[in-house]
């Protein structure tokens, strides 16, 4: 498809791909690199190593994209930027709502779905300049944290293809660590931009509920689990895309109305005097493979170094309650969404088993169901509250488990407990997602077989700015944990 320079993966990289994004933003705009050297460099870094991971998928034709960076290039001749993201190659999550090009949700019906325009995420990156080069893959309807369909396949983890890479946000997060995107957006339900982020050795923040407008939808003012977000191998460039897509919007009326420039700036604060409080495994409840809880219980040593006061911490709630919430709340939202897909037996059969469950439950659901499970999500936010005036932020693992086998599509048991459901695997992400509030993926380093695990970090309700600055002052006291990268 691309008409560029032949390369393999494994050879040296190009300086051009090694950049973060606001790097790279920066040599494009003091006109040190063209926009077509930018893309040239990254299409042929892609035609190399993107089938060692099957990070993108739908790639646009070369020559098109090459014209659009030519296009950019006279913007500048000219004076004109759109913005930081000006000439630089960006793919969207296979979830998003891309015009003119294909929209799959990785699921077979919609193999072929072509929008006429783009979500308001999209809309907003392209407007700051971004040249959308393809999609990232992601699991059928983003359901489950194993990124796999019937339509790309399995996206495989840049530190080891024989393992998976997460999700939904999986093919997001294994470009992001092979170089083929120097940013990266995703979304998030249930740990969407984390887990990969934690398979990944590279930052995932789920914003605030309603920081990021996800839409336009037909249903705006019900569903409140899933957002979009940013994911970057720098927290600057977590941030500045934040900026980019946060902001409210008129047609998601729930969007937040604070000028998201904010994140734009400076992330430099002071550390010391903070407190984190750990729930951990939540006293045993949250079964954890061997390694995990360690490594990042050594995590929380850098927070120590920086003079934050850590302590171990068990929230005053009932944790198989919020879970049953969870499940509760979740096929509702799937079960609005692909009910009636579920109830035509053409084409029920063309949805995977996971996504059958999840409507089949759904359907099953009383109003009153629903109702109680939003009040267990208030006492939960309630209960939170109470622990923000104890502690600025919580923490706990990303993962309950390493990166797994590829061809496994859900862990079935984890230290012996067997898992009930296909996403059970992953509770430990929910008390973020049901919170509402701000949480971010930190790399927390390697397993003895060099498989990367991340820490979650929860902060009070609409203070991303907080959460940010936090994760940058980790990451300034991390360079050698966050130099590793995979062997390209």
């Amino acid at each position: 498809m691309f008409t560029t320079s032949s390369m393999s993966c494994g050879q040296r990289l190009p300086e051009i791909v090694q950049w973060d994004a606001l790097s790279l933003s920066r040599a494009i705009h003091a006109r040190e690199v063209s926009c077509r050297e930018v893309m040239s460099s990254y299409l042929a870094h892609i035609e190399a190593c993107n089938p060692r991971v099957n990070a993108l998928v739908s790639l646009q034709d070369g020559e098109r994209l090459m014209a659009e960076a030519d296009e950019r290039d006279r913007e500048l001749a000219r004076g004109v930027s759109r913005g930081w993201l000006h000439g630089i190659p960006q793919a969207i999550k296979d979830l998003s709502a891309t015009a003119g090009i294909r929209t799959t949700l990785g699921s077979p019906l919609f193999a072929d779905q072509v929008p006429t325009r783009d979500g308001i995420m999209v809309e907003r990156i392209k407007r700051a300049g971004a040249i959308v080069i393809g999609k990232t893959n992601t699991p059928e309807f983003g359901l489950g944290s194993q990124t796999y369909n019937p339509l790309f396949g399995a996206t495989r983890n840049a530190f080891d293809p024989a393992k998976c890479a997460g999700g939904s946000s999986g093919g997001a997060a294994a470009a992001l660590a092979m170089r083929l995107l120097p940013v990266a957006d995703g979304s998030d339900m249930m740990g969407s931009l984390r887990n990969p982020a934690a398979y990944h050795n590279v930052f995932g923040l789920r914003p605030s509920f309603g920081r990021v407008p996800h839409g336009p939808q037909p249903e705006v003012f019900g569903h409140q689990l899933a957002t979009e977000g940013p994911m970057g191998r720098t927290v600057a460039d977590v941030a500045q895309l934040l900026a980019t897509q946060a902001g409210p919007d008129p047609r998601m009326p729930l969007s937040i109305v604070e000028d998201p420039a904010a994140f734009a700036g400076d992330l430099e604060g002071e550390a010391r005097g903070l407190r984190i409080g750990w729930l951990g495994d939540w006293q045993g409840y949250l079964p954890m493979e061997p390694g995990v809880l360690p490594l990042c219980e050594r995590a929380l040593g850098t927070f120590r170094e920086l003079g934050v006061e850590v302590e171990a911490v068990v929230p005053d709630f009932d944790p198989a309650r919020l879970w049953q919430a969870w499940v509760t709340l979740r096929q509702w939202a799937v079960a609005g969404n692909l009910g009636e897909a579920f109830l035509d037996p053409a084409k029920r059969d063309r949805l995977k088993p996971e996504a059958q469950w999840e409507v089949e439950g759904g359907l099953a659901l009383s109003a009153l169901d629903v109702h109680r499970a939003n009040l267990t999500r208030s006492a939960w936010y309630a209960c939170l509250l109470e622990l923000f005036e104890d502690y600025d932020y919580l923490a706990l693992p990303t993962a309950q488990v390493f990166p797994f086998d590829v061809d496994t599509p859900w862990p079935r048991t984890i230290a012996g407990r067997e898992m009930d459901t296909y996403h059970r695997w992953m509770e430990v992400v929910i008390p973020g997602s049901l919170s509402g509030c701000p949480v971010i993926s930190l790399p927390a380093g390697f397993s003895d077989t060099g498989l990367p695990m991340g820490i979650q970090v929860i902060g009070r309700h609409q203070a991303d700015l907080a959460v940010l600055r936090l994760a940058r002052a980790y990451e300034a006291a991390n360079e050698a944990l966050l130099s590793r990268r995979p062997i390209i």
